[in-house]
């Protein structure tokens, strides 16, 4: 199942410990000390948490070399923070939701059964009406995450087609986003992967962390246009 899940502190990269090492523990003798800690999983969390890594993600001039799910996730934990979120699932999940965004092609493609891209709204809307339980649950999740990411990453792009165009404004999308992450939580396949407190709680935060990821994005204006989504009707 084409699935999100807050899988992204299972899926570091001996280069992202590598990153942290370097960055968390410059001299040779803190280094064992500081890998036996990133064995242990409240460590890792309590680790990541460190403001220095998010600092150097933010600063470093070259190429990094780290996994998309660190990335992400540091960064994205540290704005939830900052905006008083403190649960961990919320950002691994969110970090993970940027990770597989940042490839066009699974944000256009929410179902791996289908070949053809869904580039519209209207066209999600109307597959939504005529899917099975299983497709249909898919399609409520992936509303829910598209209208995260559009509103989070791209507020600026919604607000102006709103103002000269009349579409849509950000009220619409954090409305059908909080009411698909909420459709999605009720449905026995979220039970099943154990996504219900999670969904729920995306639907309640919704805003708060659309707004953490405006800020984010802000910051690191990394989104260029062949990334963007097409939310036309």
């Amino acid at each position: 199942m084409n699935l999100i899940r807050p899988t992204c502190r299972n899926r570091f990269t001996p280069a992202d410990i590598e990153f942290i090492l370097d960055t968390l523990a410059p001299a040779p003798s803190q280094r064992e000390a500081l890998k036996i800690l990133l064995g242990d999983s409240d460590s890792l969390d309590q680790i990541l948490d460190d403001d220095q890594l998010f600092h150097a993600l933010m600063e470093y001039s070259g190429l990094l070399a780290v996994s998309g799910p660190f990335y992400f996730y540091v960064l994205v934990r540290h704005v939830l923070r900052e905006a008083g979120c403190e649960d961990r699932e919320l950002a691994d999940y969110t970090g993970a939701l940027l990770a597989e965004f940042s490839s066009s092609g699974r944000m256009r493609r929410p179902l791996p059964s289908v070949e053809e891209p869904l580039d519209y709204l209207v066209d999600m809307l109307r597959a939504l009406r005529s899917a099975d339980e299983s497709t249909r649950f898919l399609l409520t999740l992936h509303l829910g995450n598209y209208a995260l990411f559009l509103s989070g990453i791209f507020s600026d792009y919604i607000e102006h087609r709103a103002r000269r165009r009349g579409a849509p404004g950000l009220s619409y999308y954090e409305a059908m986003g909080s009411g698909h992450y909420q459709a999605a939580s009720g449905h026995r396949l979220a039970r099943k992967f154990d996504l219900t407190v999670l969904l729920e709680k995306l639907s309640v935060e919704f805003r708060p962390t659309r707004r953490a990821l405006t800020g984010l994005a802000d910051r690191l204006l990394i989104w260029d246009e062949t990334a963007r989504p097409n939310p036309t009707w």
